[in-house]
């Protein structure tokens, strides 16, 4: 089950802003918060207080909680790959290895008495198959993509689904990174242009991040890198429908209300045979059988990406498909346009796979 997650870096705030932040959050039912050991410059001592008191918090609300390491904060800390008890009396959950011990190390560490997922770094290309082949505990892994704070440095959509395909293969679960779109929000360096996975997600809404990340099919859990994500951001994520790829439209002024009900009707979904010209709901034609759907002039019969359309009373046989353009072609005066996808929504298109499932959210 896909599952939301969000991010604090206690060193540069308020543990009560951290604290309400994490409370609110599981209030909503996100299930994760990532935080980054790399850049605390705590004593041993004050970072195992504190963040023991953090987890004690974040536990009480209902998230895991995962932070960032290297060999440097193992180190700091007095942990080894054979002795995870710091970790464990912190009350960390899992450990993500930005760093590596060696290989007969990064297997020892998976099977630690202490029940500690090992977390690995998803935007490097490690060989998850041959660890476990090795004796590496496949239960006791998960993998997380990198976050990018300067922008044009985020991965590509073609590395990303090459590298994070590595680690689902092998059976593991996988979490990226979207970015909140709030001013002032901050990470772990100080670098503030969002704490995104993909570059193409850097100027977004939070919301179409996550369903795009959804759609793609290789992250299960979609952390909001940045913080404080807003409120109103939160909740967008909080009512992601994930179980179908959903897209925002905007109807034309002048549609029916059988039009209307038929683009937010909740079964549609791209036929078997379908083609890269459109993502067709034929369904409809059945489940809104005998309604009236009027012709309506256009003034021009080109369509373009994004558009969409139904079929109207010109063409009863087929009268009530309805239909997302893919590629501009012309359409005969048989088909009522009826709006259109929302800004960037096209991104979602290409995801809709023969008999996927996918709906319309109506601004």
């Amino acid at each position: 089950m896909k599952q939301f997650g969000i991010s604090v870096y206690p060193e540069h705030t308020t543990k009560e802003k951290v604290y309400e932040y994490m409370r609110k959050a599981g209030a909503l039912g996100f299930r994760r918060v990532f935080t980054c050991f790399l850049s605390v410059t705590e004593s041993k001592e004050d970072t195992v207080k504190n963040f023991k008191e953090f987890c004690d918090v974040a536990h009480e609300a209902g998230l895991t909680v995962s932070a960032d390491t290297n060999p440097e904060v193992f180190k700091k800390l007095g942990a080894r790959p054979r002795d995870l008890s710091v970790f464990k009396e912190i009350g960390l959950d899992i450990i993500r290895l930005d760093g590596h011990f060696g290989e007969t190390e990064d297997i020892a560490i998976t099977r630690n008495p202490y029940g500690i997922m090992i977390e690995y770094n998803a935007s490097g290309s490690i060989d998850m198959e041959h660890l476990i082949r090795s004796g590496a505990d496949a239960e006791n892994m998960c993998a997380c993509s990198n976050f990018y704070p300067q922008r044009h440095t985020g991965m590509s959509l073609k590395r990303y689904m090459e590298l994070a395909s590595i680690y689902r293969k092998a059976g593991l679960r996988v979490a990226s990174f979207v970015g909140s779109q709030e001013k002032d929000t901050f990470g772990p360096w100080p670098v503030f242009d969002g704490l995104v996975t993909l570059e193409m997600h850097r100027d977004l809404p939070i919301d179409l991040q996550a369903r795009h990340l959804s759609a793609i099919g290789l992250a299960q859990d979609i952390m909001i890198g940045n913080c404080f994500a807003s409120d109103e951001e939160l909740e967008a994520l909080k009512n992601c429908d994930l179980t179908k790829i959903m897209m925002k439209a905007v109807p034309e002024s002048d549609i029916t209300e059988t039009e209307r009900e038929i683009m937010q009707w909740n079964r549609h979904a791209q036929r078997d045979d379908g083609n890269e010209q459109i993502v067709r709901s034929t369904w409809p034609r059945v489940e809104f059988k005998g309604r009236p759907i009027p012709a309506r002039k256009r003034a021009d019969r080109m369509v373009h990406r994004g558009d969409i359309l139904i079929v109207n009373d010109l063409l009863e046989h087929y009268r009530g498909e309805l239909w997302v353009v893919r590629e501009e072609f012309e359409a005969e005066d048989c088909y009522n346009l009826v709006g259109h996808l929302a800004e960037n929504e096209e991104i979602l298109l290409d995801w809709i796979k023969p008999r996927y499932e996918w709906g319309l959210i109506l601004k």
